[in-house]
């Protein structure tokens, strides 16, 4: 398989402020580039990793989010809604999360994880910015919580999907976006997203990495270190095209535009530019 697009994809979540990438994130960003990842959305997911999303979106013309990941919802700073609120006024952040619900980890008290997905979804109406969740095994819940911003959030996107058909009816029912990581290339764990695939509809899809999560178990030869990166992104995307019966670059260009369009930004396919949206490797 070609290691680059055809087209110019757009990767919506990578935890690129992690210290997985601190002794290579200019390598890393290049590596992208040249596989033909044209920009990517930077995941916030507490106070200080929003910051550093921001501002490393700043340096490299990428995008961000801003928000508390539900495994920090106990422990972030009592005044973080401030924070977010700040932060979601930057141009840069196209995005609040990532928020939601994690009920597999539980490393924060439930009711911890729900206040701060309320309050996310209710900064996501204030600012009238889309929301970026995450939902594992929350039964449910995540969904019905959703269900009181539904009519008001201007979009939502489900992150690294993994649910069930259940989860994704309803969903797509809601209107939200469904976002597909490597998940999807692991033989045993993302067997059921592959037979779900197909019915995502074409204009409601995304595709991302998650990296330096979520390695693509699909890639030949298997890289040396276990890290994932924005690079990896065309294994996600060969296999949901398999998933699907459709071409590789009929993929690319489908969710390059739903990104785009989901997150209001305008990639200036092939061409580096100093606004906004265009990856771009200064020295970070």
């Amino acid at each position: 398989m070609s290691n680059s697009f055809p087209n110019d994809v757009i990767d919506i979540g990578v935890n690129l402020t992690h210290t997985a990438f601190d002794a290579d994130r200019c390598d890393v960003l290049q590596r992208a580039a040249t596989a033909g990842v044209a920009s990517m959305i930077v995941t916030g997911t507490s106070v200080a990793a929003s910051r550093a999303a921001v501002v490393l979106a700043e340096r490299t013309g990428l995008y961000a989010t801003a928000g508390v990941h539900p495994h920090d919802a106990e422990t972030a700073e009592a005044d973080w809604p401030d924070a977010i609120a700040s932060l979601a006024a930057s141009p840069h952040v196209v995005a609040l999360g990532e928020t939601g619900l994690d009920y597999y980890r539980n490393y924060s008290s439930r009711a911890a994880q729900r206040r701060a997905l309320q309050r996310q979804a209710e900064l996501a109406v204030a600012v009238g910015k889309p929301l970026f969740v995450h939902d594992r095994d929350s039964g449910g819940e995540t969904r019905a919580i959703l269900a009181d911003y539904r009519d008001s959030l201007v979009d939502c996107v489900i992150h690294c999907f993994t649910g069930s058909a259940e989860d994704l009816d309803g969903y797509l029912q809601d209107g939200y976006h469904i976002g597909v990581t490597g998940w999807i290339c692991d033989p045993r764990r993302g067997a059921e997203l592959a037979a779900l695939a197909m019915r995502i509809p074409a204009h409601r899809l995304m595709i991302e990495t998650d990296a330096p999560f979520l390695l693509p178990r699909n890639m030949t030869p298997k890289p040396r270190s276990r890290r994932n990166e924005p690079a990896f992104l065309p294994w996600v995307v060969a296999k949901l095209a398999e998933c699907r019966g459709e071409e590789v670059a009929t993929l690319a260009r489908r969710t390059h535009a739903n990104a785009a369009r989901f997150f209001r930004i305008d990639v200036a396919s092939g061409a580096a530019s100093d606004v906004p949206g265009h990856l771009r490797s200064p020295d970070v």
